[in-house]
């Protein structure tokens, strides 16, 4: 078996030394590790690899005591299933989501299966599904693609405050108040539609909920694990997995919108009024799902990550 190497950068003078870490990465076979002494926390080289390096290498804290830091760097095993997940696909590549949403593949509260799994749920062949994602891959998209994978989480979760909790805010109101207007005047013909509007309403108002408790829970939270604070709650795993279990729930009660308009099928007699409140719907529903994706492929797991070094070196 082969001897896990040492590298102390504290001996290496600074301007080779993040050359000489990469070299020392690219040395290794798959699977194959070595451990890295520092003096110091060197989470900047962390970012430097993630921006290089992806899903090529593991990082696991060793040691972290003040003037002697010990970092473990593991080159990824490839073909791994939890690599090939669809929520780590569309983390990888936004562009990718287009093909889920297409085959009616849930990506976001569904994004822990593979895709052999996600292929068997959606009755599609899997080599199919394969090359429809190769081809998303290759097509350059006109708006720029986010690597939000990338991101530090404190900026990724501004950025869901910021863009999808905003979106909620201003655009709820809008879908509650036309679907009581639509249901006014077409509900005695088409009765779903009152339904829809008193769903919509309890719908909303749990959203609302959700979104106060990320704000005040969840990012807060975020922020002081990214900061290094000691200053935290006990209960950080399950808080995630509460917001995931809304998540879902927002999932399902959307799939419930759906089948109960038919796919947002619109009648021949239908008004301009009821044709704007589908469409605000599905812009609404596409927005929600970008936005469960971020937090359940990208924010969740990297927060629970932290939590779980976090705690190792207590």
């Amino acid at each position: 078996m082969k001897k896990t190497a040492i590298l102390d950068i504290t001996k290496i003078e600074p301007q080779v030394r993040h050359s000489t870490i990469l070299a020392h990465f690219e040395a290794l076979d798959q699977g194959e590790d070595f451990i890295m002494l520092n003096d110091q926390d060197p989470k900047p080289l962390y970012s430097s690899l993630l921006a290089e390096q992806s899903d090529r290498y593991n990082w696991e804290y060793l040691e972290a005591d003040p003037g002697r830091w010990r970092v473990r760097i593991t080159k990824s095993l490839a073909g791994r299933e939890e690599a090939d997940t669809i929520g780590r696909i569309v983390a990888k590549d936004i562009r990718k989501a287009e093909v889920f949403m297409k085959l009616g593949i849930d990506f976001c509260c569904g994004g822990k299966r593979t895709l052999r799994e996600a292929a068997e749920a959606a009755g599609v062949e899997e080599q199919h599904l394969r090359s429809e994602l190769e081809a998303a891959g290759e097509v350059r998209s006109a708006q720029v693609a986010y690597d939000f994978d990338r991101w530090d989480l404190g900026f990724l979760a501004d950025y869901i405050h910021n863009v999808h909790h905003r979106y909620i805010r201003e655009n709820g109101p809008i879908i509650e108040q036309l679907a009581d207007k639509v249901a006014l005047r077409h509900g005695f013909e088409h009765h779903e539609l009152m339904e829809l509007a008193e769903g919509l309403h309890v719908f909303m108002a749990e959203l609302n909920i959700h979104l106060q408790n990320e704000e005040q829970v969840l990012f807060p939270i975020v922020k002081k694990l990214e900061n290094g604070a000691d200053d935290l709650p006990q209960q950080i795993h399950e808080a995630v997995q509460d917001l995931e279990r809304e998540h879902q729930d927002a999932g399902n009660e959307l799939r419930n919108f759906r089948k109960l308009t038919a796919d947002y099928q619109l009648p021949a007699n239908a008004c301009n009024s009821y044709t704007y409140l589908y469409e605000k719907i599905k812009a609404f529903e596409n927005d929600l799902f970008q936005h469960i994706h971020l937090e359940n492929n990208i924010l969740f797991p990297k927060v629970i990550k932290i939590e779980n070094e976090r705690l190792a070196h207590r």
